[in-house]
């Protein structure tokens, strides 16, 4: 009973000296951890993190019964535990990294401020290219011809366009069609669009790590998937050998676009203007584990 009562005694004193910032302070330490425990979930991070709970464990029962080289051992492993954890998980937290560095209202909103490439003009500029851009797309997926288009946003691609052939061509339905023309030596790359304009094609991009994304998506749409999550660039697709247009946006796939609908999507990533308004496309979301064969 003493226990208990020096328990609520504790807590009373707690709870008298608890102020608002303590509140912001959990919040904050919440979120933190919420976020963490999100970065790692179904990706390899995870199998780390239980790797070290492991080894924590194995501290715990060496400091009890006294085990004296196990535990001076795992004390200078836990000396260094913040930097090896920098070393383990770098490619997670340079995602992390990377995603709060992107603000596409933000860089959007300070670029109509201090520059004037949002003129009535230049919007009617983007909109003309988005249209020459699905005009190409919807003549490849007629053909059924594959295509890997990334349209750059605020994360700049240039260690990415070096892997393919400059190109820094206006875009037209001609020019498009011919860089994916089976035969085409860039066909089988993705081409980089930057300001509207063809910057690059023939490029290569990361591959998906992703162990959930469907067994039946081919490298085209891996590929997709891979540069969506490393970048905030919106990726199209089409596929070879169903002629289907999908999307790739922060490692989701949606699928089944239409020449509207596809028009629609692009306006609202790409144009600034566009932005804030509501969607006026549908589109069928794709589920990862959904046995459909795609490439």
């Amino acid at each position: 009973m003493d226990a208990v009562h020096q328990f609520f005694e504790t807590f009373l004193a707690v709870i008298r000296t608890f102020r608002l910032k303590d509140a912001f302070d959990i919040a904050a330490i919440a979120l933190i951890i919420y976020y963490l425990i999100k970065l790692v979930k179904e990706t390899r991070a995870v199998q780390l993190v239980k790797g070290i709970l492991v080894l924590i464990v194995l501290y715990g029962i060496a400091f009890v019964f006294q085990l004296t080289m196990l535990t001076a051992m795992l004390s200078k492993f836990f000396e260094f535990a913040v930097l090896v954890l920098f070393i383990v998980f770098q490619p997670e937290i340079r995602k992390v990294l990377e995603q709060l560095g992107r603000s596409n209202y933000t860089y959007r909103k300070l670029r109509k401020v201090f520059t004037e490439s949002d003129t009535e003009a230049e919007i009617l500029r983007q909109k003309k290219n988005i249209a020459i851009f699905v005009d190409a797309i919807m003549q490849l997926h007629e053909k059924k011809t594959g295509a890997l288009i990334v349209f750059e946003r605020t994360t700049m691609l240039g260690d990415i366009a070096y892997t393919g052939t400059t190109i820094n061509a206006s875009p037209s339905v001609m020019l498009i069609g011919n860089i994916f023309y089976n035969k085409a030596p860039l066909h089988d790359g993705a081409m980089i669009v930057r300001d509207f304009n063809i910057y690059a094609a023939g490029c290569i991009l990361p591959l998906t790590h992703n162990e959930g994304v469907d067994d039946n998506l081919g490298t085209r749409h891996r590929a997709a998937l891979g540069m969506s999550e490393e970048s905030d660039a919106a990726i199209v697709v089409v596929s070879e050998e169903t002629g289907s247009v999908s999307i790739a946006l922060n490692g989701e796939l949606t699928r089944d676009y239409t020449r509207e609908t596809l028009t629609n999507r692009l306006h609202k990533l790409l144009i600034a203007e566009e932005e804030e308004q509501p969607e006026k496309f549908s589109f069928r979301p794709s589920s990862r584990k959904e046995k459909k064969k795609h490439e």
